[in-house]
């Protein structure tokens, strides 16, 4: 510019030659000042003024104060610009997205690793390395379910088995694994473990077919070996989803008998039961403005609860909290598909919508309300009180606790409803619309706010439920993305609800088709350490998942620290499903539906804990008796003794739950735990995974008692107390 400016004084340039100059820079600098204020030449003459801004230039900041002046303001308490749902303002590029899935499912994407029969394509070091791996941890979780079985078939009587006969099918149990008996087990264990083993040699000569051949082949083997016959599952939380086209295919309350009896015959101890669907209750409602119309003469959520509680199963109401409506039951229910349901029908200030204008963003299929709109609110608490007085439901879940998807990076944003505008507008002077990502102090406020406005809801939803009943349970079904891309991308902060305590069951929505997926998408939740006292419950889909890749899922569950598993959903029941899960988790409801012979986890933290000590306890007298627990007689004596004193202390403070109880079973499994390591040096070698579980395990017993701590010694809850009074 220098270089322009200094020809304006050159004598030899002519009077023609000036002016030409001079209309260029004209033209030059009104394109500048249209694409710095991202007015287009279309919208100039509609946009009203911005204020003008020191650019620390003075030619041209004088020219940018006649084309801009400064924003008057007549009422300080009116917005400053005129708020509209479709603003003519487009800072961010808009980008039609090419993948219409679901997030949800795009988020399994992110860690696949695909195992195609007959490829020659290469592989990559780090997936060879992911899946020697993965064939490790599926050879441990087939040991450790073999254990498992065996300890429960060591003491069960669910079928009046006599004593002799129980404890000859430990011992089969026990010799498919850890005795020297050769068995079909133990040989599809040697020769997976000799895979494994090879797995670089494959790598290293490129024979990527082969590889891949032999993986596939070991995994099927293994998978085919689990002990799906025998009883194995721990206490533990064993919940699922039934969703709303079960419900309404049942049609009556005798329909929906059926379906209990088959998730209590399956050892389901929780139900979250789908009550608030794209807006529309399950049932009669005095506050909302319809009922779901697919549902004829019968009230599903009355029914739901009793015949959960006469089988002994809890029932948590499962709601939607900012999804407003569905494309899909639009279809359902022959409507426009971008019918934005009832409530925003009758209230359309309440709609959200995304920069460019949409309420239902692009390539996506839900409408959303504004969390901002306190009218809206205030309509969702009123909602959700009728639920949990008019029934006496168990608990709460909140789904769509959160914005719809987006990316901010290809101008993907959502959240500009009326409300979020105008108190935007009042706090920090602008309006959102006006915000682009570079602006970086205002992009972080603009997702702040947002994100506050579903922390502060959460929050006043949580001092709701204690208000009205206090034993109410509160979970949240949410997103397993990484915090800092999860704010960004839905303003979901599930993480300080925890810790916040607000919340009591996070159910993250880890979907997987195959078990490496499914752990890449949990396991870093489940290790978390950022969660407080808030019990986490990884959720599994059952669609197109063979029912062994369910088992081979509940069982790293139950390797883990988690405390139990959430399925997704009844309506992919089958009756291979049903009878794998009777085998392995509900002999022992059949007898009694009503007999309680396990607590619920989330209800009786405290007795839970002792029932899952115990059975740690009788896995080491297993091994221990089959001459694998590798101890001298003076470690053996101090690790039975401390273990003891461990079982004591859980069941006293499960007996008389009292701050001094919970302090001293905490001293007692701090001790323990320090130790375990050293007295389980000589079997983590000759056993890793196994060691590993049982760490895993006692750390799941720490979680339940901070869990207990806060709902039972604190919140005042007695252990046994819910609306089902079993």
């Amino acid at each position: 510019m220098r270089y322009h400016f200094g020809l304006l004084n050159k004598s030899k340039l002519d009077y023609q030659s000036t002016r030409w100059l001079i209309i260029f820079l004209q033209i030059f600098l009104e394109i500048f000042l249209l694409f710095s204020w991202r007015i287009l030449p279309s919208q100039a003459a509609t946009e009203k003024p911005v204020p003008c801004v020191d650019l620390n230039a003075p030619w041209l900041l004088k020219a940018m104060c006649k084309q801009a002046k400064p924003l008057e303001r007549k009422n300080p308490a009116s917005p400053l610009v005129k708020l509209h749902p479709k603003s003519k303002t487009q800072p961010l590029t808009k980008i039609t997205p090419t993948d219409l899935r679901e997030p949800i499912d795009q988020l399994e994407e992110t860690v696949r690793l695909d195992v195609q029969p007959n490829s020659h394509e290469p592989i990559s070091n780090k997936d060879a390395i992911a899946l020697q791996q993965e064939l490790v941890d599926l050879i441990g979780r087939v040991e450790s379910a073999y254990l498992t079985a065996a300890v429960f078939a060591g003491d069960s009587d669910t079928n009046n088995t006599p004593k002799a006969d129980r404890l000859a099918d430990r011992a089969k149990l026990v010799a498919a694994t850890v005795n020297t008996e050769v068995s079909n087990v133990r040989q599809t264990l040697a020769r997976a473990k000799e895979v494994a083993k090879n797995i670089p040699l494959l790598w290293q000569r490129k024979n990527y077919a082969l590889l891949r051949q032999q993986w596939l082949k070991a995994k099927a083997d293994l998978w085919q070996q689990f002990p799906i016959n025998e009883r194995l599952a721990p206490t533990e939380i064993r919940s699922v989803w039934l969703d709303r086209g079960t419900i309404v295919k049942a049609g009556n309350e005798s329909n929906l008998a059926q379906i209990f009896d088959r998730l209590a015959a399956a050892g389901i101890n929780t139900i979250f039961f789908e009550t608030l669907n794209a807006s529309y209750p399950i049932y009669p409602s005095q506050v909302a403005p319809q009922q779901n119309p697919l549902i004829k003469n019968w009230d599903p959520l009355e029914s739901a609860v009793k015949l959960a509680h006469e089988r002994g199963m809890e029932l948590h109401a499962w709601v939607w909290t900012f999804a407003a409506a569905n494309q899909r039951h639009n279809k359902i229910l022959n409507l426009a598909p971008n019918y934005p349901g009832p409530v925003i029908e009758a209230h359309p200030e309440w709609a959200n919508y995304d920069n460019a204008g949409n309420m239902i963003p692009v390539g996506q299929t839900k409408a959303f309300f504004d969390p901002s709109n306190p009218e809206l609110r205030q309509y969702l608490l009123n909602l959700f009180a009728e639920i949990v007085t008019r029934y006496q439901v168990d608990g709460l879940q909140l789904d769509y606790i959160r914005y719809p998807f987006q990316d901010p990076a290809l101008g993907r944003v959502y959240g500009y409803g009326k409300a979020a505008r105008e108190q935007f507008q009042l706090q920090f002077g602008v309006d959102p619309l006006e915000i682009t990502v570079d602006q970086h102090d205002l992009w972080r406020k603009w997702t702040a706010f947002r994100t506050y406005q579903v922390d502060s809801f959460v929050t006043e939803v949580s001092k709701m439920l204690k208000e009205k009943r206090k034993d109410l349970i509160l979970s949240v079904a949410v997103f397993p993305l990484p915090e800092a891309e999860r704010i960004e991308k839905i303003q979901q902060h599930w993480e300080f609800w925890a810790r916040n305590g607000d919340i009591d069951l996070i159910i993250p929505m880890t979907y997987a088709l195959d078990t490496h997926r499914f752990g890449r998408l949990a396991q870093p939740w489940i290790n978390s350490t950022q969660l407080g006292s808030t019990l986490l419950v990884p959720g599994i889909r059952l669609l197109s998942l063979p029912e062994l890749g369910a088992f081979d899922q509940l069982q790293l569950v139950r390797d883990s620290p988690a405390i139990g598993y959430s399925l997704f959903a009844v309506a992919n029941f089958n009756p291979q499903l049903d009878q794998l899960l009777s085998h392995t988790q509900g002999n022992y409801q059949k007898s009694n539906f009503n007999s309680n012979n396990q607590p619920i986890p989330q209800r009786q933290p405290f007795d839970t804990a002792v029932n899952r000590f115990i059975t740690l306890q009788k896995s080491w007298q297993l091994v221990q008796e089959n001459g694998q627990l590798q101890m001298t007689e003076t470690k053996f004596a101090e690790f039975n003794h401390q273990a003891q004193e461990l079982q004591n202390v859980l069941a006293q403070v499960a007996a008389t739950p009292s701050r001094s109880n919970l302090v001293l079973a905490r001293d007692v499994l701090r001790r323990f735990q320090s130790k375990f390591n050293t007295w389980m040096l000589a079997e983590a070698k000759e056993n890793p995974h196994q060691v590993k579980v049982w760490e895993n395990h006692l750390i799941t017993i720490e979680r339940l008692l901070r869990y207990g701590e806060r709902r039972i010694i604190l919140g005042g809850v007695r252990s046994q107390e819910s609306a089902s009074q079993f």
